[in-house]
C-alpha cells in the first residue's frame, strides 16, 4: 500500500486478540449445541463457506487497491495457514467423539506451551522471562481448570491422541500465520486460510455424509459463528499477529476457556470452584506480562 504505515501500540493488537478468545469463548455453547444437530464436516463447510463470503465483501475494496502480486502472495500464504488451521478443527472435532470434553479442553491448551517451544526451534524467537512466567501460570490455569472435570482415569486413547495433534496443528498455525501476517496483506493472507478451511471442507464431504436436522438454532449457529467466529475473528487474529508476539498470543488465547466459563455460568451451568481458580491463574499469568507491557 502506499504511504507510511502507522503502527499501532502493541496493546492494540493484544486487546484486539483478547476479542478473538472473547468471541470464540461465548460461541462454545452454541457450537457444542449445534454439532449435536449437524454433521461436523458440513457444519465447518457451511461455517467457513460463509464467512469466505463475508470476507471478500469486507476486503473487495483492499483487493482493489493492491497489486496482482501483493494479492496473490497474501492468498499463497493463507492457503498455507488454512492447512493447519482446518487440520487443528478437524481433529479437535473428531477427537471428542473419543475423549471427555474436559479433557479435550486440556489437551488442546497444550498449544499455548508448543508454540514458543516451536517458535524457538524454527524461528530462533526465543520468548521473554516475563512472557515464560506468563506461559507458566496460564497453563498452570488451564491444568486446573479442566483436569477435575475429566474424571480420574488412567491411559490415554485414540480421542487424546487425536487432541494433541490438534495442539500441535494448532501452534504451528499461530506461527505460520504470524510469519505471513508480518510480510504480506493482512486481508489476503486472512481470506485465504478461511477459504482454505472452506475447500477441505466441503472437499471432505466426500468421506463424511452432510446430515442435518434443520432448525433455527442450526442456521442461526452456523451465521453467528461464520460472520463472528470465524470472519471478524480470524480478520482480527491476522491483524493483531502482525504486530506481537505468537507467544503472547498463545498466552492471550488462554483466555478462551475463562470465557467459555463465564458464558456457561451466564446459561445455567453451576460454576467449579477449581474452575475459578485455574481462570484466576490465567488472568494472572496475563497481567504479569502485560502489566509491565501495556505502553508498548
Amino acid at each position: 500500500m502506499a504511504g507510511i504505515e502507522t503502527r499501532p501500540a502493541r496493546w492494540q493488537a493484544d486487546y484486539a486478540l483478547a476479542i478473538v478468545a472473547l468471541v470464540w469463548g461465548t460461541t462454545f455453547v452454541v457450537v457444542k449445541q449445534a454439532i449435536t444437530q449437524i454433521s461436523a464436516l458440513y457444519f465447518l463447510s457451511l461455517r467457513f463457506s460463509l464467512a469466505t463470503l463475508c470476507l471478500l465483501l469486507l476486503f473487495i475494496p483492499a483487493f482493489r487497491r493492491m497489486s496482482r502480486r501483493q494479492l496473490f502472495a497474501g492468498l499463497r500464504g493463507g492457503l498455507i495457514t488454512g492447512i493447519f488451521l482446518w487440520c487443528g478443527y478437524v481433529l479437535q472435532t473428531f477427537g471428542l467423539h473419543y475423549t471427555s470434553a474436559g479433557n479435550s479442553g486440556f489437551l488442546t491448551g497444550l498449544y499455548i506451551v508448543l508454540v514458543p517451544l516451536l517458535g524457538a526451534l524454527f524461528y530462533r524467537q526465543k520468548p521473554a522471562v516475563r512472557e515464560l512466567a506468563g506461559l507458566v501460570l496460564a497453563s498452570a490455569g488451564m491444568v486446573v481448570m479442566t483436569l477435575p472435570a475429566s474424571g480420574a482415569r488412567s491411559g490415554i486413547n485414540l480421542g487424546d491422541l487425536l487432541t494433541i495433534a490438534c495442539a500441535v496443528a494448532f501452534a504451528f498455525h499461530l506461527l505460520v500465520l504470524a510469519y505471513f501476517s508480518k510480510r504480506e496483506s493482512v486481508e489476503a493472507v486472512a481470506i485465504g486460510q478461511v477459504a482454505c478451511a472452506a475447500l477441505l471442507s466441503t472437499a471432505s464431504l466426500t468421506v463424511e455424509k452432510p446430515v442435518a436436522a434443520w432448525s433455527a438454532s442450526v442456521v442461526s449457529a452456523i451465521v453467528l459463528t461464520a460472520v463472528f467466529a470465524t470472519a471478524i475473528a480470524f480478520a482480527l487474529q491476522t491483524w493483531g499477529q502482525k504486530y506481537t508476539t505468537p507467544t503472547r498470543t498463545a498466552l492471550i488465547f488462554a483466555l478462551e476457556p475463562v470465557f467459555a466459563l463465564v458464558t456457561a455460568v451466564v446459561f445455567g451451568e453451576p460454576a467449579r470452584w477449581a474452575a475459578l481458580m485455574g481462570g484466576a491463574l490465567i488472568l494472572a499469568g496475563i497481567l504479569v506480562v502485560e502489566l509491565r507491557t501495556s505502553h508498548a
